[in-house]
């Protein structure tokens, strides 16, 4: 082969070799420009989203609560700042490896540990999760220095919520929790960390209003999550403020006359407004806002006394004698007598072969209806029961608000019972004549709570159907319900209620009335009420013949200690129930705490202008 073909055989070889790497290249080049392309042009916008999202991390604000406020303005709920750790699992990787570094930064024992984790994995993984509330700056420099062993860690503030009156208001308050998981599908504000939903009293009532919507934030970010600037910040909006009717300096007050199982209710008779409602003992509800511990909650349930529960809308009690005006009234509606009809009273009531007492073993004589009430006769009541029925006494007792819905802004406030001949039956047995007798006077299965007792002593003295209620206005704006018009009459005619409000004046402020303990000094006007006394054992006709003591007997075994009252009497501004368990005696244990707890209300007002609308009642007088 000749030297010339050689070289063309060569350059032949090499021509291809030069375009299949051309090609190649050119194939190479294209599918990178193709590439390059995709990523800038049609993809570009969802990779640029890509990279800010790795450079801005945004999250969500949880509001400030809305406050409570006291008739005053004063804050009984507000909020504080509070410092804290949060963790963004999403951020973080591996959440169980970054806990146990932030533990030996910061501490944590076991069971926190376990809520936090808990927490992570019912919630969203971008939702960030408080991993310790309340850190000192000590705390707070240490995270700081670590952050870059700590992703998904980062320092923020929040509130938390603050009680000023303590265990004062507890039971009227409430109180706040965490969320529990049964929440979480209702209200997305719920996964933020912080958040806290109401568990009792007008928290949780207003729980919605005082919520408020979310904010958000967005923040520049670091390869390791620090945080470089904040970029936006859009505050959520805060919930409603909610102003109560309870005046706290009265509330103060009226607790400190409270010894331990004692209930007291304040009402405005004229709009129902609940000015103050103690009850002993009482609990801090600032602990159930990280979460009350295992020992906490076994001394709070171990004692007898039970401080969690608010016995002025949940304690249950016969009302005893305070029930006598009821009976009077159902009688007077009934036309089975008159008000002047005397009726005799030996000290003892006979019906067949079953002798009812009255509580004075020498009995009353000849007495009418105005001076039953003064002596509280049991033998007046037991033959008035007998001759209206229980069925008109039950009817007479729920327009006075006794054994219904009250609808009070307390979630958990319970009705009790008045009972009827149906109520009876339904437990199938029958309703005998000597039932009626007993429920004459406030004995047997009725069950009252002293809420209950109030509203129907406001009721007597107004004679319109004033609903107990708390709320008076909501982010600003008054609510129905703080002016006597906004009741009803009850429909009683006024020669009856008068007759009513003259035997209660009677029991307080005339010779040998049973009330007589709960007079008020001059200066403060009078005082009507009624006493009454609650057997919780029954005394056999033995002990009595043997001359029975109550103070002889345990203290758990003495009858309850009741009160109720209204003042002044001749233009009706508060009325106050008193509920003593073990008491013995409405007149020596209840009256004399009615009668203190008057007085502060009178002396707190005295000077008070008049809330708008506020008059007296005309209806029914």
């Amino acid at each position: 082969m000749s030297r010339h073909s050689e070289e063309e055989r060569r350059r032949s070889i090499f021509t291809r070799r030069a375009l299949v790497l051309a090609g190649i290249q050119a194939g190479g080049l294209g599918f990178l420009g193709w590439r390059l392309h995709t990523l800038q042009v049609d993809e570009g916008e969802r990779y640029a989203t890509l990279a800010e999202e790795n450079r801005i991390s945004a999250r969500l604000l949880a509001p400030p609560r809305g406050r409570v406020l006291d008739r005053a303005g004063k804050v009984v709920a507000g909020n504080r700042l509070n410092w804290r750790a949060l963790l963004v699992a999403e951020d973080a990787g591996d959440v169980p490896a970054v806990l146990e570094t932030f533990s030996r930064i910061v501490p944590l024992a076991e069971h926190e540990r376990a809520r936090i984790e808990r927490e992570v994995r019912r919630r969203r993984r971008f939702v960030p999760v408080a991993v310790r509330d309340f850190l000192t700056w000590d705390e707070m420099a240490r995270i700081e220095v670590n952050a870059p062993d700590l992703p998904g860690i980062s320092v923020d503030v929040g509130t938390t919520r603050e009680y000023p009156e303590r265990e004062h208001l507890a039971h009227l308050v409430g109180y706040v929790a965490p969320p529990a998981e049964r929440d979480m599908g209702e209200d997305p504000l719920l996964e933020l960390p912080g958040i806290r939903v109401g568990r009792a009293g007008v928290e949780r009532f207003h729980d919605r209003l005082l919520r408020g919507r979310a904010g958000a934030q967005r923040m520049e970010v670091n390869a390791v999550g620090r945080v470089i600037r904040e970029m936006d910040r859009r505050e959520g909006v805060s919930g409603q403020d909610v102003q109560i009717s309870v005046d706290a300096e009265l509330q103060r007050a009226v607790r400190a006359r409270c010894a331990e199982g004692t209930s007291a209710v304040v009402l405005d008779c004229r709009s129902g407004e609940v000015l103050a409602m103690a009850t002993q003992p009482s609990f801090d509800p600032h602990l159930f806002n990280s979460g009350v511990s295992a020992a906490q909650w076994r001394e709070w349930t171990s004692q007898r006394a039970t401080p969690l529960i608010n016995k002025c809308t949940n304690g249950l009690y016969a009302p005893g004698s305070t029930f006598k005006m009821i009976v009077a009234l159902a009688a007077l509606e009934a036309k089975v007598c008159t008000p002047g009809e005397r009726v005799s009273c030996p000290g003892y009531y006979d019906l067949g072969d079953t002798r009812f007492h009255c509580h004075s073993r020498y009995g009353h004589g000849g007495v009418d209806m105005r001076n039953g009430l003064k002596y509280s006769c049991d033998v007046y009541f037991y033959e008035m029961a007998k001759r209206t029925g229980i069925d008109r006494i039950a009817a007479m007792a729920k327009r006075f608000g006794l054994g219904v819905d009250l609808e009070i802004e307390l979630p958990g406030t319970r009705r009790g019972l008045v009972p009827t001949r149906e109520w009876r039956l339904a437990q199938g047995k029958p309703w005998n004549l000597g039932d009626t007798v007993v429920h004459g006077i406030g004995q047997g299965f009725y069950q009252i709570t002293p809420l209950a007792l109030a509203t129907m002593t406001a009721r007597l003295a107004s004679g319109r159907a004033v609903q107990p209620h708390l709320t008076q206005t909501i982010g600003g704006r008054p609510v129905r319900g703080t002016r006597a018009e906004d009741w009803p009459s009850l429909g009683i005619p006024e020669r009856d209620l008068r007759l009513m409000r003259e035997g209660m004046y009677a029991v307080v402020n005339e010779e040998s009335g049973t009330g007589r303990p709960g007079r008020l000094p001059g200066g403060y006007g009078q005082f009507a009420g009624k006493t009454g006394s609650v057997q919780v054992r029954r005394v056999s006709r033995e002990q009595r013949e043997r001359g029975f003591r109550v103070e002889n007997m345990p203290r758990e075994w003495r009858p309850h200690a009741l009160f109720v009252g209204f003042a002044p009497y001749d233009d009706p501004h508060y009325a106050v129930s008193v509920v003593v368990e073990h008491g013995s005696a409405g007149s020596t244990a209840a009256a004399p705490v009615a009668r203190d707890i008057m007085m502060d209300t009178i002396n707190r007002f005295r000077q008070a202008p008049p809330a708008p609308g506020a008059r007296v009642a005309a209806a029914g007088r």
